[in-house]
């Protein structure tokens, strides 16, 4: 009877060791992979400038300006048409 079979004798091997590291690798991408997509959803306005509209800054200038009074609703309204033709 050998003594520390349990503890040498029937070990895992190379094989399993090989596939346990990739699975820590992959769990651990997963986590990140999840922990960015949750900081980008909790900044949406904050992406690259390339995927808003080019008229995205100038438009929503053009409704503050409107909602204080600064310009009048044919103004409004002609500006918010030119600034879309441009697209």
């Amino acid at each position: 009877m050998k003594m520390m079979d349990g503890w040498y004798g029937n070990g895992w091997g190379v094989g399993a060791w090989v596939a346990m590291a990739l699975l820590m690798l992959i769990f651990w991408g997963g986590v990140v992979a999840v922990v960015m997509l949750l900081v980008r959803r909790a900044h949406p306005g904050e992406g690259p400038a390339a995927l808003r509209p080019p008229y995205h800054d100038a438009e929503r200038i053009l409704n503050e300006r409107f909602a204080r009074g600064e310009i009048d609703e044919q103004e409004f309204t002609a500006r918010r048409t030119a600034l879309r033709r441009q697209e």
